[in-house]
């Protein structure tokens, strides 16, 4: 049987990229066990700040998860099965959003991409004050991942 090629590591550049490319991706934090949360996150990437986003309610899991343990890690599938990106580091969790066009609401509403921006966005932010969200922001201070250049 013949080896095929190695993983390649990708460049922090390329990493960054990658994670600007996708918007969904896996989240984990970390439960009292010791174990590994997993959980389906639609995500923003700040690569300036490198800080990835996440908006959520607080009455998740996560939250209480991050704000007992902030340690975290975001996993993010590349073009194909053979490539992908890690991001981690540690969380912080904002306040809710209280009253519409609060600091926190104005994030929120910041992390929608401008094509997506919802038309009434006083309606918008009523809605985040309604469902009681947040922001979470994963500081990240490692990338890693890697690809497989295999020919189709």
């Amino acid at each position: 049987m013949t080896q095929g090629p190695a993983p390649r590591p990708l460049s922090d550049e390329a990493l960054s990229a990658l994670l600007g490319r996708q918007q969904f991706g896996t989240l984990a934090t970390v439960k009292r066990s010791g174990h590994p949360h997993l959980t389906t996150m639609l995500y923003s990437w700040d690569p300036e700040a490198r800080v990835v986003r996440f908006s959520t309610t607080a009455d998740r899991v996560k939250v209480g998860h991050l704000r007992r343990d902030p340690r975290a890690a975001l996993h993010v599938q590349g073009g194909d099965v053979w490539s992908f990106a890690v991001a981690e580091g540690e969380a912080e969790v904002s306040g809710i959003t209280t009253v519409p066009g609060d600091t926190v609401g104005r994030e929120l509403l910041g992390m929608i991409p401008e094509a997506a921006r919802p038309e009434d966005e006083d309606a918008f932010l009523e809605q985040q004050v309604a469902e009681g969200r947040l922001v979470v922001r994963l500081k990240v201070d490692r990338l890693y991942g890697t690809a497989l250049d295999i020919e189709g």
